[in-house]
């Protein structure tokens, strides 16, 4: 795992596997047998960093203002895939037939949060977590040169689109 969160830091998502499994010390079959594809090796080396993106989840669902938790959220997601390189791509691209997707906790973590909003009447009820997910994954990954400022002032503005309008 160390050898691939090097290679996935420093190459992003397209990280060598042949690569990763030579500076593991291990054959690339070793590495396959573990982790039978690209996406399974990349969610194991981000399953760390969406635990802690649940978390946040759970905490900001507390929060007395349910737009604000979820805007938080999402801001803090973009953040989070906009520094770590490799994330967003992960996330906008995983294969359909991945079933443990870090896509699919993330939408787990954001569901309560958008539900929340939508109650409040702040969210339009036609936008779904994924929704969200893939308009912040997708500005992290158009802010990935610019950085984490650039992303969060995206996400802000973009989030406009989708809170509910009176009348």
């Amino acid at each position: 795992m160390s050898a691939a969160s090097e290679a996935i830091a420093r190459d992003g998502a397209e990280a060598s596997l042949e690569a990763i499994a030579r500076s593991a010390g291990v054959g690339s079959a070793t590495l396959h047998r573990h982790f039978p594809s690209r996406w399974s090796l990349m969610e194991a080396v981000f399953a760390e960093r969406i635990g802690c993106l649940f978390d946040r989840a759970t905490e900001l669902g507390a929060a007395p203002d349910a737009l604000d938790g979820l805007t938080t959220w999402l801001r803090e997601v973009a953040v989070y895939s906009t520094t770590t390189r490799g994330l967003a791509a992960s996330l906008l691209n995983a294969p359909a037939e991945e079933s443990e997707t870090c896509q699919s906790h993330l939408v787990a973590a954001g569901e309560p949060l958008r539900r929340r909003a939508v109650d409040a009447g702040a969210v339009r009820r036609d936008v779904t977590t994924a929704d969200l997910l893939t308009l912040v994954n997708a500005i992290s990954l158009a802010a990935q040169q610019s950085g984490p400022q650039e992303a969060e002032r995206l996400v802000t503005m973009a989030l406009e689109g989708v809170l509910a309008r009176s009348g």
